[in-house]
């Protein structure tokens, strides 16, 4: 009875193992073939197995990276993000390229096949898309715009956030997020603020009364400039007279900074240095004038208080009529 146990469960072993054999064999790993393209469950999900992990090691080894890259001082921000990312895109690349040889086992020509077939549909209908995604790789190649950078879009400033495949992410100084196609920042007209030498001029238009002293203007203007914070000291402020206007006298003060990100707050700064230096040193700002034009009106077209309402009871009119109502003697 105790050997009977071990051989009926060797038994049952055997069939399980012939009937796991039989799914393994007739439906698991059955290869349909459709063309070119070999495909079956066990290398489908092999496949589908092999891409999350490129995904997943594509992603910690960009953050790995970068953190790496961080420890160089050398080595600018947007410097580091460009790498970062090349790494994980061209991992990810290699990955789906393995996922797709052991999904489908195709080699490189099928591969090459079937992305000409996809670059017809996106010639046809995802053009746009096309053009944003080979755009995101020249700003990360060619780098006219990095992460970190201070740009100006049409009417829109803001910090690069982050370049993506697609778009590029700014944020304002309301840190309001603008979302911008890759293909815009590429093809049309783009503020680079940071791009080079950061420093910057700033200007600043200031209209005086036109009896001010022109020399005392110029020497307040330079020193409500002076001592701001970022503001360089070299070049040095500079005082513009542009023309006369009514009843004023037109400067422009023009100064220069390294802080792209500040332009606005530099701005404000003087402006109050001016105001305060204006109103102690008694230079006033412009009032306009105005002239009221009053034309005279002969009286003579007047009877009473009220102008005639007929032209023709003027005596000067050619077709005066008298009124017959005051020359008839019978009345």
């Amino acid at each position: 009875m105790g050997i009977l146990v071990p051989i009926t469960n060797l038994v049952v072993f055997e069939g399980a193992w012939d009937v796991l054999k039989h799914v393994w064999s007739s439906y698991l790993n059955r290869v349909f073939t459709v063309g070119q393209i070999k495909i079956s469950v066990v290398s489908l999900v092999t496949g589908l197995i092999i891409l999350v992990i490129a995904l997943t090691l594509a992603r910690s080894s960009s953050s790995l990276i970068e953190r790496r890259l961080a420890r160089r001082q050398h080595i600018d921000t947007g410097l580091r993000y460009t790498i970062a990312r090349l790494i994980k895109y061209a991992v990810t690349i290699v990955g789906v390229l393995v996922a797709l040889h052991q999904a489908f086992n195709l080699d490189l020509t099928s591969i090459a096949v079937i992305f000409t077939a996809l670059s017809v549909g996106i010639g046809f209908g995802l053009q746009y898309i096309a053009a944003d995604i080979a755009s995101g790789f020249i700003l990360l190649f060619e780098r006219p715009i990095r992460v970190g950078d201070r740009i100006t879009i049409g009417e829109d400033e803001g910090d690069v956030h982050s370049i993506n495949l697609r778009t590029t992410t700014v944020y304002t100084n309301n840190r309001i997020a603008i979302i911008v196609p890759n293909s815009k920042l590429v093809s049309q007209r783009v503020i680079n603020w940071s791009y080079g030498d950061p420093r910057a001029r700033i200007a600043i238009p200031v209209s005086v009364a036109d009896d001010c002293d022109v020399n005392r203007v110029t020497d307040t203007l330079v020193e409500a400039a002076r001592g701001v914070d970022n503001v360089l000291e070299t070049p040095e402020p500079n005082v513009q007279f542009l023309e006369f206007g009514n009843a004023a006298l037109h400067f422009r003060l023009l100064v220069w900074s390294n802080a792209p990100r500040r332009h606005f707050q530099i701005r404000s700064d003087i402006n109050f240095r001016i105001a305060r230096l204006f109103a102690e040193r008694g230079i006033k700002t412009p009032t306009p004038k105005q002239e009221l034009l009053v034309r005279s009106v002969d009286h003579d077209h007047f009877e009473g208080d009220l102008l005639p309402s007929d032209p023709r009871r003027d005596p000067r009119h050619p077709d005066f009529e008298p009124d017959k109502s005051t020359t008839d003697p019978r009345r």
